[in-house]
């Protein structure tokens, strides 16, 4: 397919792929627009249980910016700042899906693709695969709306390491500043992000999202209310729950519906 980022849907799993991989999957504008729109679109879709997201081929999910963009699209800060909310929009239309969403990581996933990928819930890399952040070295900043992301996912420290330093590091010592979930043979990445997400479309998709937004909202400082506390007991009233429960009882495997 010639667009660049495109979705398919197998099994109520929604794949989005970062489709540029002449370039190693490099973000221009083009795709941090489709980007957004391709979120919103499958955000919407009831009929889904997973989202995962990939870069076309073997060698990227993303390999940072397409630099030789940046003379047209990004030259003067008022440029820079009009491109800059395309970017804000599309990680935050990522970390907005109700959808669980997977990153599956094998190769370059640096700047702009490592952002992708921390705004995912989780994040599944293949061992050879490779994570920085090396604005420093261009003179460009990261964004608050783009830092919030990362600092959320690993904290101040490691994310001012990340950023410092500007170097480019491996998958293992990725995991130990808690970027990925799960680092496994490159040979299994595919195997293996699919069995989570098949794993995942098999709980209940209306408690799935339920945990997303109460884990959103626990990172709010403001005090929960009395209606938001109640929330948390609003699956009992579910079909779902009674599904699980009966199937669960006649040691079945549950069949839920989303209601």
């Amino acid at each position: 397919m010639s667009a660049p980022v495109y979705h398919v849907v197998h099994n109520a799993v929604a794949t989005v792929v970062l489709n540029k991989p002449e370039r190693l999957n490099a973000l221009d504008k083009a795709m941090w627009e489709r980007l957004a729109a391709t979120m919103r679109e499958l955000d919407a879709d009831d009929t889904l249980r997973v989202v995962v997201l990939r870069g076309a081929g073997d060698k990227a999910f993303a390999a940072g910016a397409d630099i030789a963009e940046f003379a047209r699209e990004r030259s003067s800060v008022a440029a820079a700042r009009d491109y800059g909310r395309l970017i804000a929009e599309a990680i935050a239309a990522v970390g907005a899906c109700r959808h669980p969403t997977i990153a599956m990581i094998r190769g370059a996933c640096i700047g702009g693709g490592l952002e992708i990928a921390a705004a995912c819930d989780l994040r599944l890399a293949g061992e050879s695969s490779r994570f920085g952040v090396p604005v420093a070295n261009l003179g460009v900043v990261m964004a608050y709306d783009e830092l919030a992301v990362l600092v959320d996912l690993v904290g101040r420290a490691a994310a001012l390491e990340i950023l410092l330093e500007a170097r480019v590091f491996g998958a293992f010592e990725a995991k130990e500043k808690g970027l990925v979930n799960r680092v496994v043979a490159d040979d299994r990445i595919e195997e293996e992000t699919y069995a989570t997400a098949k794993r995942i479309a098999a709980g209940a998709p209306l408690v799935h999202r339920w945990h997303k937004r109460f884990a959103r909202r626990l990172a709010d400082p403001r005090p929960l209310t009395p209606e938001e506390r109640d929330e948390g007991f609003a699956a009992f009233g579910t079909e779902d729950f009674r599904r699980g429960v009966q199937a669960f009882l006649e040691k079945t495997a549950p069949e839920f519906v989303g209601k």
